[in-house]
């Protein structure tokens, strides 16, 4: 008896007062009394471990609630819910769909130029012009000459504003001192921390959701400030519209699946566009394959615009 009796304060004081608790096969219900008893014995100590493994004990619970219920209700909200009856193949299929719809992005344009293809034969200043009816003088586009000479001199000059684009004539002399000479075609980088966008008053330069930047030449009013922004030197005031321009991509004919005018027209490829978010666009393959750069790039803008074999002394 007298063990029966010590195992049933042993059981009182580790248990929660209220429940029942086997001593020898004995099944004991503590009593107030002894409850309290206990309590004042083991001092705070004793409760504070009562109150841990109570919480422990609590924290395995919801633990496990949350393995089993929580999947359940973001699968819920995402849509992913099984049709009730459908096979395990069936609902897995329709989850890995529904999956891969989310997971595919909205369409982001780029831009990449082949610095080592381009010729400078300016088709593509030509057919840009064309295309967007730029007024005489102005060009959305444009490609400048790079010239080294033995001397160490980096000669940079670029064709006429007015076609046809020809670019000045070199001398003799000078033309047998070349150690190297190549073009680079200058457009709008499109940027996505774009300085132009950021000081235009009115809000008439603004992005659009494929990354595009565009002027509302309705909103416009002609202010300059996004001209006098723009690090690149790449907007103007049209004469004809008293209002902001420059390259747009074509994006009139970019939005129906087209590409730009001077992308069509270059005769080597050295122009390229196409979406950023879809990893098999010839674009994204060619980012993937070289090593790529863009103009300068210690601004932070974030050009889209992109370069193929960049040398440093490009600005």
């Amino acid at each position: 008896m007298t063990d029966v009796k010590q195992s049933e304060d042993a059981a009182s004081r580790l248990g929660r007062p209220g429940l029942d608790y086997v001593a020898r096969g004995k099944v004991v219900r503590p009593t107030a009394e002894e409850v309290n008893t206990a309590s004042l014995e083991d001092g705070e100590d004793t409760h504070g471990r009562r109150e841990f493994l109570w919480n422990m004990a609590r924290t395995v619970a919801v633990g496990g609630m949350s393995l089993t219920i929580l999947p359940a209700l973001v699968s819920a909200e995402e849509g992913d819910t099984p049709t009730p009856g459908a096979s395990d193949a069936t609902a897995t299929g329709a989850a890995t769909s529904k999956g891969a719809h989310r997971a595919k992005k909205e369409k982001l344009f780029g831009f990449l130029v082949d610095t080592t293809k381009c010729i400078g034969c300016t088709r593509c200043v030509d057919s840009c012009s064309t295309e967007n009816n730029v007024p005489e003088g102005y060009l959305r586009t444009w490609v400048e000459r790079y010239i080294y000479l033995e001397s160490g001199e980096v000669r940079v000059d670029g064709h006429s504003h007015t076609a046809p684009f020809n670019y000045p004539e070199i001398s003799k002399e000078d033309e047998k001192q070349i150690t190297q000479s190549f073009f680079v075609p200058k457009l709008c980088n499109h940027c996505i921390d774009t300085p132009c966008v950021q000081v235009c008053p009115v809000n008439a330069s603004y992005i659009t959701p494929e990354g595009v930047v565009l002027v509302d030449s309705k909103q416009c009013i002609g202010c300059s400030y996004c001209v006098q922004a723009c690090p690149f030197g790449t907007r103007f005031i049209n004469p004809q519209t008293n209002a902001a321009d420059k390259c747009t991509w074509c994006y009139h004919r970019t939005s129906k699946g087209l590409n730009p005018a001077c992308v069509e027209t270059c005769p080597t490829g050295a122009r390229m566009f196409g979406d950023l978010n879809d990893p098999d666009s010839a674009i994204s393959k060619a980012i993937a394959s070289h090593r790529v750069d863009v103009l300068k790039s210690y601004l932070g803008t974030r050009p889209k615009t992109r370069y193929i074999g960049l040398s440093a002394d490009v600005i």
